[in-house]
């Protein structure tokens, strides 16, 4: 029953963070992108944060290392999200999503200049092939770096960075906050940020922008594959670990690649899936010694 309820748990998860892309894709069709995340955030934060109210002594950050965690999570864990956003007005949400599994690499590095952790050579040579997938996955023309939705393409690669800088931030910070209400704080902040920077962009809802389609993609976004899937994720992390949870960043951009073709259309080619299994064998490469130690092997190999 146990591993029946973990597998339910994993693939509920990559479904709900798998359709997401899908769902962006669909409400920017109306919805202006920085105005349309900053709503998603809103609506996160405020079940986010009551069910911290509830289930969670001291939800309120007041700790000094509580509130950088805060900040640090909201304008780059979160308020960066704006830039998948902006991306994915043009790149197809298949691609959007392939992206995302330069996350746990990106993570890696963040962590040698801001946390002190060291990069072996091997290790070095996975997060090479991750970045190699990438630039597969990006496909730039060298004659023209903006050529095309290129330019949407880095705005995504810049997004997957201000992620994984904000989640080493956060560990830098080293929050006694549980990670309920430290999530929905920084949901808060990253969610009022996007508000200020939309409002200097000159966002606004359209006539036609709050209709039912846009509305339906927007509480799907805030509510399920915001709210109720950081509280699967919590789950899984609390239960497994971080490496485990980890995992699933693999699992979701197949889920939003099919659901992007057969939903909306979108096609994906050869390199950008030759990319994807890149960016995976570079994340195989960086994180071999915990993947060794997860399935009860030894590599005799330093860790990265």
């Amino acid at each position: 029953m146990s591993r029946n309820r973990d597998i339910a748990m994993f693939l509920s998860l990559a479904v709900l963070w798998g359709f997401s892309f899908p769902a962006i894709s669909v409400g920017l069709e109306s919805l202006p992108p920085l105005l349309f995340a900053a709503a998603r955030y809103d609506i996160a934060a405020v079940l986010l944060l009551t069910a911290a109210a509830v289930r969670v002594e001291k939800w309120r950050p007041t700790a000094r290392n509580d509130l950088a965690a805060v900040a640090g999570g909201g304008v780059f864990l979160i308020a960066g999200n704006g830039l998948l956003f902006l991306g994915q007005q043009t790149v197809p949400s298949g691609v959007a999503a392939i992206l995302q599994g330069l996350v746990p690499i990106l993570t890696a590095l963040w962590a040698i200049p801001l946390l002190g952790e060291r990069l072996s050579g091997l290790g070095a040579v996975g997060a090479a092939v991750g970045f190699f997938g990438v630039g597969l996955v990006v496909q730039p023309d060298p004659g023209n770096l903006l050529a095309g939705d290129t330019g949407a393409r880095l705005l995504i690669v810049g997004q997957v960075c201000s992620v994984a800088l904000g989640g080493v931030l956060i560990q830098r910070a080293g929050p006694t906050l549980e990670q309920l209400p430290l999530v929905g704080w920084s949901m808060l902040v990253g969610g009022l940020v996007l508000h200020a920077v939309s409002l200097g962009r000159g966002e606004g809802p359209g006539a036609a922008a709050i209709g039912p389609v846009s509305l339906t993609a927007l509480l799907y976004l805030g509510i399920f594959a915001t709210a109720v899937a950081f509280m699967i994720y919590f789950t899984i992390l609390e239960e497994h670990g971080a490496f485990e949870a980890a995992l699933i960043g693999y699992l979701v951009p197949i889920v939003a690649t099919v659901a992007g073709v057969v939903l909306l259309g979108e096609s994906i080619g050869a390199l950008t899936i030759a990319g994807f299994a890149l960016v995976a064998v570079g994340f195989a490469l960086l994180k071999r010694r915990t993947i060794a130690d997860a399935v009860g092997l030894s590599t005799g190999i330093g860790t990265p």
